[in-house]
C-alpha cells in the first residue's frame, strides 16, 4: 500500500499549484521536471519531437491509468550518447503517481477476455525458458496474467499502484497483488524464478532502477520478460509523431538496442525477442482509434455495433516487442 502521506502531499501540492495556475497562468517550473538520460546519465540530447507544457492538466492527470490514451503533446528527446528516447520535461512524478494510485479503470477491465487470451500465449513463451515456479508481475493491473499463471500452477505475486485494479485482481482471481510500486512494496521473502513487466517499463520514472530491483528479486539464472512499444519499428517510423504509442503515460521509448544495453547494465543477457501480439475487442480498438481519426473511427464503430461484431476478438500487432532475458550477474 502506498504511504498515505505521500498521496496526501501530492493532492495538496496539486491543489495549491492549480490555484496558482488559475491566478497567474501555467507555471512549468511548478508542475514539470527535466530529467537526465536514465540509461547513461547524460544531459546532452537532441529534440526528436518538439512539444509543450501548456496542456489541459485535468485531462492529462486523469490519463494515468492502464488504459490511458491521452496523446502526448510533450517534448520527446533523444540522448546524444546512448540514443535512448524519453520525455523531458515531464509532469512531476508525485502528480503522476497520484494519478495511477487513484485511477479507476473499468475500460481496461472490460477487455478481460481478450487480455486473458493474450496472456495465455505470453505464458507459453515464458515456459520455454522456465516451466513453473514463483512469478512476480510488476504493474499487474487487474491480475489477468497472474490469473493465467496461477491456473497453470505457478505461485503468483503482483505489484500494482492502482488501488482499484489491485483490488479487482485480488477479489476476482485471488492473485496476491500488493498495492504500491516496486519502490514502495516491501521485498518478498522468497526469490522469484520469473519477473514480468507487461506494457510497464515505458511508464516507470527510472526504468534502469526498476530493472535493478527486478534483478534482486530473481534467483541466479532467473528470467525477466518485458513487453514494450518499439519506436524503432518500421510502422512507428512511418507514423512519426503520430505513432499511436506516443502517449503522456509513456515516459520512455525503447528500441531493441537500448533495451539490450539497459538489461546488460542491470545484470541480464538477452535470450530472445519477438513481435508481441494481443487480442482485443473490435469495438475497443475502434474506440482507441478515435483519438487519431475520430470521424472515421466513430463511423466504423457504429457499423461494427450494427453488425453485432463489435465484441469480436481481433488479433493485432501494433509495433510492440517482447524481450526475454536471463539474470547473469547480481547488481
Amino acid at each position: 500500500m502506498l504511504p498515505t502521506t505521500e498521496v496526501e502531499s501530492s493532492a495538496t501540492t496539486y491543489a495549491r499549484s492549480t490555484d496558482q495556475t488559475k491566478a497567474a497562468g501555467p507555471s512549468p517550473s511548478l508542475l514539470w521536471e527535466k530529467v537526465p538520460c536514465n540509461l547513461c546519465g547524460s544531459w546532452e540530447r537532441d529534440i526528436k519531437y518538439e512539444g509543450t507544457t501548456d496542456q489541459d492538466m485535468e485531462k492529462m492527470l486523469k490519463s494515468y491509468s492502464a488504459s490511458g490514451n491521452f496523446i502526448s503533446q510533450e517534448t520527446l528527446v533523444q540522448c546524444k550518447q546512448c540514443k535512448l528516447i524519453f520525455t523531458s520535461p515531464r509532469l512531476r512524478r508525485d502528480l503522476i503517481l497520484k494519478g495511477y494510485t487513484e485511477a479507476e479503470d473499468p475500460t481496461y477491465v472490460s477487455q478481460a477476455e481478450g487480455r486473458i487470451k493474450s496472456f495465455e500465449r505470453c505464458l507459453k513463451a515464458v515456459t520455454k525458458y522456465q516451466a513453473s515456479g514463483r512469478i512476480l508481475d510488476v504493474g499487474a493491473a487487474a491480475g489477468f496474467f497472474l490469473k493465467v499463471a496461477k491456473e497453470a500452477g505457478w505461485e503468483t505475486y503482483g505489484i500494482e499502484p492502482s488501488m482499484y485494479l489491485s483490488q479487482y485482481g485480488n477479489t476476482h482471481y485471488n492473485a496476491n497483488i500488493h498495492c504500491g510500486t516496486i519502490e514502495t512494496v516491501p521485498p518478498f521473502e522468497k526469490q522469484m524464478d520469473v519477473v514480468t513487466l507487461w506494457d510497464v517499463l515505458e511508464h516507470t520514472f527510472e526504468p534502469k532502477d526498476v530493472l535493478q530491483r527486478c534483478n534482486r528479486y530473481l534467483r541466479q539464472g532467473g528470467i525477466v520478460v518485458i513487453n514494450y512499444p518499439n519506436i524503432g519499428n518500421w510502422m512507428a517510423k512511418a507514423a512519426g509523431r503520430k505513432y499511436w504509442f506516443i502517449l503522456s503515460v509513456h515516459l520512455y521509448y525503447f528500441v531493441p538496442e537500448t533495451i539490450a544495453e539497459m538489461l546488460q547494465k542491470t545484470g541480464f543477457e538477452v535470450l530472445a525477442d519477438a513481435p508481441h501480439y494481443q487480442w482485443l475487442q473490435l469495438g475497443y480498438l475502434l474506440y482507441r482509434l478515435e483519438a487519431y481519426v475520430p470521424k472515421v473511427a466513430k463511423l466504423m464503430g457504429k457499423i461494427a455495433k450494427f453488425l453485432r461484431c463489435d465484441q469480436m476478438l481481433i488479433p493485432y500487432y501494433a509495433a510492440q516487442t517482447r524481450v526475454i532475458a536471463r539474470k547473469v550477474n547480481e547488481v
